[in-house]
């Protein structure tokens, strides 16, 4: 997707014509500027309990659907094999029908899957319909970011904060509060996991008026066809790095001038195109994949853990629920210190650090020490918002940070395909859970590695211009 600030300035849209473009020809207004704010907390609000009200009732699921531990793992594995497969067409749906568009169909598709699967009948139509559903949070993962730069480039730290603590409020809520919805509901675990369509049907409503804002997106592939209230301040704010990171404005103010003038604008997108040639790219796409293994196994199997260990079906989704919650507070903390850093590789070994004590706390006494382990897994698990801040901060242009998001998402969910799969492997056939645990402790390791490169002080476009 091409970036709104330069075309909302003087240069030209990514692979169209090299022309001035004249800013917005529609308003910017304040209660739209507030709706689209809305849109993505709401958004936010929905990417995660299709997945954590799941894991609170995985063994009634399990035990409905006649499923095997093998099969479980199967089932906690499509999560990341959807953000996967679809989360990289988001870019180009993004250009062709805007931003909004597709964040409200993915809306959409998740109220329709997540209305569907209690109901499917039988484990493929359940595992269908949670496609569908992962379909609509795959989309909406990618394009978040990319929203946040397009319409607040100058506020990517605090925006990126605001999303990150409303996707953690969303999943800790679903967390503790499935198991007794399901009790008042009559105990049966369809019920349970179909109200949280609703909540999803809300999102769908503040994406409504951008859905027609596709013409400016689909007939140049560039900004919005009306300006955000950043985007038409200054040249700086134009380079969409954030305004916290001293170091990005220094790059940002040197790469002002090959942005200024539309016969200079090309070659300073040009190697977007390249991505897989950065470094940062890869190390990011790892540093993503490993930590989304670890949010899934966590999502997925930790209440279970807890439950093995003797712990009530109530209170492991609430212990799930603390450490989602973990994320509420430092989701909002994180992306602000990590955008003031110039090398946010410290941030990345203290998150790991945690989550290496929180897997040898459940090895060791997971249920007399289970609050204390949830915990530290939660501070680990805000490994996720300082990923969507580096996807940020690690590109100059909005074509950048698309172009990223897509490859560090995409890449790292088919990295974390195989880790909840494997763990389940694990659970049925060591009967227990020592291996699975020391596996997840194994991985903490490289992704500390790949977490300290990622955080460099660089660029893609740099990297992939060399």
């Amino acid at each position: 997707m091409a970036s709104e600030e330069t075309s909302t300035l003087k240069t030209a849209p990514h692979g169209g014509a090299r022309e001035p473009v004249r800013p917005a020809t529609r308003a910017w207004t304040p209660w739209k500027a507030r709706l689209l704010v809305l849109g993505i907390v709401l958004t936010a609000l929905n990417l995660r309990p299709a997945i954590t009200s799941l894991g609170a009732l995985l063994e009634e699921v399990r035990d409905g659907l006649g499923m095997s531990g093998s099969v479980a793992g199967l089932l906690t594995s499509v999560p990341p094999l959807c953000f996967a497969v679809f989360g990289v067409t988001a870019p180009r749906l993004a250009r062709r029908f805007g931003p909004g568009a597709v964040v409200c169909a993915g809306m959409a598709a998740l109220t329709a899957g997540l209305l569907i699967r209690p109901y499917a009948g039988g484990t493929a139509g359940f595992l269908a319909a949670s496609a569908l559903a992962l379909m609509g949070i795959a989309v909406s993962n990618v394009l978040m970011p990319v929203i946040v730069k397009r319409w607040f480039p100058d506020r990517v730290g605090s925006m990126t904060g605001l999303y990150s603590m409303a996707l953690a409020c969303g999943t800790s809520i679903a967390a503790a509060a499935t198991v007794p919805v399901t009790d008042a509901l009559g105990g049966g675990w369809q019920p349970g996991l179909t109200v949280w369509a609703a909540l999803a049907a809300v999102a769908v409503l503040p994406w409504l008026p951008f859905v027609r804002d596709r013409g400016a997106a689909s007939a140049r592939g560039s900004g919005p066809s009306e300006s955000g209230p950043a985007a038409v301040t200054t040249a700086t704010a134009a380079t969409a790095v954030p305004a916290e990171n001293p170091a990005a404005g220094a790059a940002s103010a040197q790469s002002a001038p090959a942005q200024s003038a539309p016969a200079q604008s090309a070659p300073a997108e040009r190697p977007a195109l390249r991505i897989t040639r950065s470094r940062t790219a890869w190390a990011l796409a790892v540093f993503f994949g490993l930590q989304a293994t670890g949010a899934y196994v966590t999502m997925g199997w930790m209440a279970q853990i807890f439950r093995d260990a003797g712990v009530s079906a109530g209170t492991s989704g609430v212990l799930l629920a603390v450490t989602m919650a973990m994320g509420i507070p430092l989701a909002f903390v994180i992306p602000r210190v990590a955008s003031r850093l110039p090398h946010q590789g410290p941030m990345v070994v203290v998150l790991g650090v945690c989550g290496l004590a929180g897997y040898a706390g459940l090895y060791l006494a997971p249920a007399g020490g289970a609050w204390a382990w949830a915990v530290l897994l939660g501070i680990s698990n805000c490994a996720f918002p300082l990923a969507l801040t580096m996807v940020g901060m690690r590109a100059k242009t909005g074509p950048g940070v698309a172009q990223l998001s897509a490859f560090a998402q995409s890449t790292g969910y088919l990295i974390s395909i195989p880790g909840p799969l494997l763990v389940g492997v694990l659970y049925q056939h060591s009967g227990g859970w020592g291996l699975p645990i020391a596996l997840m402790s194994a991985l903490m390791v490289p992704q500390m590695a790949a977490g300290v490169l990622a955080g460099r002080n660089r660029t893609v476009e740099d990297e992939a211009a060399r």
